[in-house]
């Protein structure tokens, strides 16, 4: 590889590519993946001028990168529709609606800045699994490229199409008041015009657009952010506060009286409320969601079934896909609807909406329709250090160490593991309902751990000591992101 071309190897992840731009890799790198992807999407669509939709966020060299990218991608033969300031989910509609061949999204969504990524993908509403990330890798590295001529041309104003569709379609007829939090991020043009348009009375909360992101990453799983909402939401009285990340495709929700309700229960209430008119439906979850699913009467009354399944937004949305089931949902707030609610990817936006038709198909109040689930103590989704190179090592002597504990009937807060699920890292349950995960973070140099248990506080936090403890033994962990 030529000297001057900069492109950081581990930035290929699973399902998408991240690097630090300028440290990880350079604008000629950048060059290099749209030549890659592009030599990639005419292997697949076996077409010598496949049209592809580009779109960017809201950062400071986000157009720079789209820039370089095109570059690339035109040099292979691929006729560019650019459709500008974008959320990922408006690149993945825009694929549908334009009969377009692949998509490319240039966005490092809700990570510190410095970051910068693209999302991808070849067919319609699926983006790269760990295959195609593979591929795209081994092209891109050894500069398998293919020449050809391609052109650009620019899409103007197809947000009002995608804000349209959404609008259309998703009218309510109750007022409801709700604080649209975007932490500066991209979903600020986006989720306070779309949510007014369907008939909420809408608060703002930094919509405003500032890549500096002056208060904190737009990120619905940051505590941060989630206080700020929970805190306008008592002021306003508002019925519903909503958190979006930095390209839109995920969502956090705080109810009326302030309080965050994860993203695996806001699944979980949503599924109920869409299995009421979509009986025998299935629905995906991934294994860091709440095990209240898979024993849930409204879900079991209407006949449907649940299906835990890996975690990452590709993944799921590929199960969700191959299962045809009505919906998918993942703990990190990305929520995938299939026909006839949506086009099968994950759309921030539409999620919220999905809440407001929950609400506007009740006469109650949001922390009364989540008091009516089972009340479940979780930890949040914490991740301690694990170098990039070991952490899949790492798991794997753990998940032997842990099906030796159930073979051998050990117990831990006095319960034995009576399933072990290892789709993804191992998910250990136990005969009250109780569950401990361990995984391998698919974007960062991390461990992933979740625990849950119905019955106490208590037995969350033995069940999490109990993962540290075993972690700790291993020598190659070190210092969490947040911890219980």
């Amino acid at each position: 590889m030529n000297k001057s071309i900069k492109i950081d190897p581990y930035g290929f992840r699973e399902y998408d590519a991240r690097w630090l731009y300028e440290k990880d890799i350079n604008q000629s790198g950048i060059e290099n993946l749209g030549r890659g992807l592009g030599t990639q999407v005419k292997i697949h669509t076996k077409k010598d001028n496949p049209r592809i939709i580009v779109g960017h966020d809201y950062r400071s060299y986000s157009e720079e990168i789209k820039t370089a990218l095109k570059k690339g991608l035109i040099s292979t033969g691929c006729n560019i529709e650019d459709i500008g300031l974008s959320l990922s989910p408006m690149v993945y509609f825009a694929q549908f609606n334009l009969d377009a061949d692949a998509v490319a999204m240039v966005t490092a969504s809700h990570n510190e800045n410095g970051w910068t990524g693209v999302k991808m993908g070849i067919k319609k509403g699926l983006t790269h699994a760990p295959e195609e990330m593979k591929e795209l890798k081994e092209i891109t590295l050894n500069e398998k490229f293919t020449k050809g001529e391609g052109n650009e041309k620019q899409i103007k104003n197809f947000d009002k199409i995608y804000k349209n569709d959404l609008i259309s379609k998703n009218k309510i007829k109750k007022k409801i008041k709700a604080v649209v939090a975007c932490g500066n991020g991209t979903a600020g043009v986006f989720a306070p015009d779309i949510l007014r348009g369907i008939g909420c009375e809408i608060i703002e909360l930094d919509c405003n657009l500032d890549w500096n992101f002056p208060k904190y990453n737009p990120n619905p799983e940051d505590l941060e952010m989630l206080h700020e909402i929970a805190k306008v939401v008592k002021e306003n009285n508002a019925d519903i506060g909503f958190g979006f990340d930095g390209d839109g495709d995920r969502v956090g929700v705080i109810d009326d009286k302030g309080n965050e309700i994860f993203s695996d229960k806001i699944g979980l209430l949503i599924a109920r409320n869409l299995s009421n008119i979509h009986k025998n439906s299935k629905f995906v979850v991934d294994v860091k969601s709440t095990g209240l699913y898979s024993k849930d009467k409204v879900l079991l009354e209407n006949n449907c079934e649940t299906i835990y399944w890996k975690t990452g937004h590709s993944h799921i949305k590929r199960k969700v896909n191959t299962e045809k089931a009505l919906a998918g949902f993942e703990k990190s707030g990305h929520f995938f609807f299939n026909q006839p609610i949506g086009f099968g990817y994950d759309d921030g936006i539409n999620s919220a909406i999905q809440v407001c038709h929950l609400l506007d198909n009740q006469n109650k109040k949001m922390s009364e329709v989540i008091s009516e689930l089972p009340n479940t103590f979780q930890t949040p989704t914490m991740a301690p250090f694990c170098k990039d190179d070991e952490k899949y090592i790492v798991v794997e002597e753990l998940v032997k160490q842990i099906k030796k504990l159930k073979e051998n009937k050990t117990k831990i807060d006095n319960q034995v593991i009576n399933d072990i699920l290892t789709v993804n890292g191992v998910r250990f349950s136990f005969e009250d309902g109780s569950w401990g995960l361990i995984r391998a973070s698919s974007n960062k140099p991390s461990l992933v751990i979740v625990t849950e248990s119905p019955t106490s506080k208590e037995r969350k936090k033995k069940i999490f000591d109990f993962i540290d403890d075993l972690l700790q033994k291993t020598g190659k962990v070190g210092e969490y992101d947040q911890k219980i």
